[in-house]
């Protein structure tokens, strides 16, 4: 896998802080322009840094996913497990209960229309594989690293005055 560029000094503390040794992101001057982020995005890591420096990969280390973004204002975004397993049979309808779970553990989408925000790109949640984030504003922090990279973030209170760090780098899939 390749080396992750860290991103600026995190709220959170200890998660950032462990990744000094790794190369900074270069920014580019804000705000960012709709034209920077046109076109489809290539999935290369997703991890969550936690306040207490751990870290996870939600869907493994082999986690796959795009996200799109259309000129016309609208996006997508799929990730998936690397080893999701098949259903067996042609209309996953028929799956067992057990297997319908396992698929949509394994599985994250939604779409919508896309807007910038200063450094922010703000997907306003249309429709979306888990019901309740239908019509929520996901807001992440964007970062070009110059280097043909999409880094997208976004911090998340977990209570008990803890919080934990989202962060997905892209490649451009061109």
């Amino acid at each position: 896998m390749p080396a992750l560029p860290t991103l600026p000094s995190s709220p959170v503390g200890s998660a950032s802080s462990r990744a000094a040794d790794r190369p900074r992101v270069r920014r580019w001057p804000m705000p960012h322009k709709p034209e920077d982020f046109i076109g489809a995005w290539k999935l290369v890591d997703w991890r969550i840094e936690y306040d207490d420096g751990g870290v996870t990969r939600p869907f493994g280390e082999r986690a796959q996913g795009y996200i799109v973004y259309s000129a016309d204002g609208t996006m997508t975004a799929s990730i998936a497990k690397g080893d999701r397993q098949k259903f067996g049979i042609a209309n996953a309808r028929n799956a067992a209960s057990a297997q319908k779970s396992a698929a949509f553990d394994s599985y994250f989408h939604y779409a919508g229309p896309w807007r910038i925000e200063g450094e922010e790109v703000v997907h306003e949640v249309a429709m979306s594989l888990n019901p309740d984030m239908t019509g929520t504003e996901q807001r992440r922090l964007a970062q070009f690293d110059g280097q043909g990279g999409l880094i997208l973030s976004a911090y998340e209170d977990i209570g008990q005055g803890r919080s934990r760090h989202h962060i997905l780098q892209w490649s451009s899939a061109a």
